[in-house]
């Protein structure tokens, strides 16, 4: 049985991509983590997630959510 772990920050749009995650999975084990929690965002960090939700399915971080995360290059440019 595969694990799957979502990195969540407890907002509207975590919680969405939550509900969507348990449905799909069927029977799989859906683990929520708590981005507030000091060891659940150091894991993070480490595991190279850069924003949230993210989804890790037997460890290994989903395609989907690898390399998101806030680019300071493009936000620099668009506000100049």
């Amino acid at each position: 049985m595969k694990k799957v772990e979502v990195f969540s920050a407890g907002c509207s749009a975590c919680e969405g991509v939550i509900s969507e995650v348990n449905d799909i999975s069927g029977s799989k084990e859906v683990v929520v983590l708590d981005m507030k929690d000091p060891s659940v965002s150091s894991r993070a960090k480490s595991l190279g997630i850069e924003s949230v939700p993210a989804i890790l399915v037997d460890g290994k971080l989903a395609e989907c959510c690898a390399g998101r995360g806030v680019n300071l290059k493009t936000i620099q440019a668009a506000v100049r």
